[in-house]
């Protein structure tokens, strides 16, 4: 019996890496999950969410490692969390804000001001 070839998930690299670069925006916005802390764990019952602006989150790999601070911007093209006083300097002096990976991110403290992430939350603590 044949199966169809679209239903079927490549464990090619060249393929993942393609559907990493050039899928759809709402599926990249998947990758865009960092792990939370100990305390977030044990009350809403979640291992990673989803990096939103507010949130307070603790850098856990490169230069910045053990900084905290809150989540500034997400850029859901580059994959990039932007977080608030981590910044290159550049060759004139500027100060720009530096991109960092959401796999290095613990999110500490979840900024619940959006009512759907907040009932979506509780609901999953039940």
């Amino acid at each position: 019996m044949a199966t169809n070839p679209k239903n079927k998930i490549s464990s090619s690299p060249r393929k993942q890496r393609r559907g990493l670069h050039h899928g759809d925006l709402h599926k990249q916005k998947r990758i865009l999950r960092s792990h939370v802390a100990d305390e977030l764990l044990d009350k809403y019952n979640i291992w990673s969410v989803r990096v939103h602006k507010g949130d307070t989150v603790k850098i856990m790999r490169g230069g910045y490692s053990g900084h905290t601070a809150k989540v500034t911007s997400v850029d859901t093209k580059k994959r990039a969390v932007f977080i608030e006083k981590v910044t290159s300097v550049k060759a004139d002096g500027k100060e720009t804000p530096r991109p960092i990976h959401p796999s290095n991110l613990l999110v500490t403290k979840l900024d619940l001001t959006d009512p759907w992430r907040k009932k979506k939350l509780e609901d999953l603590s039940k």
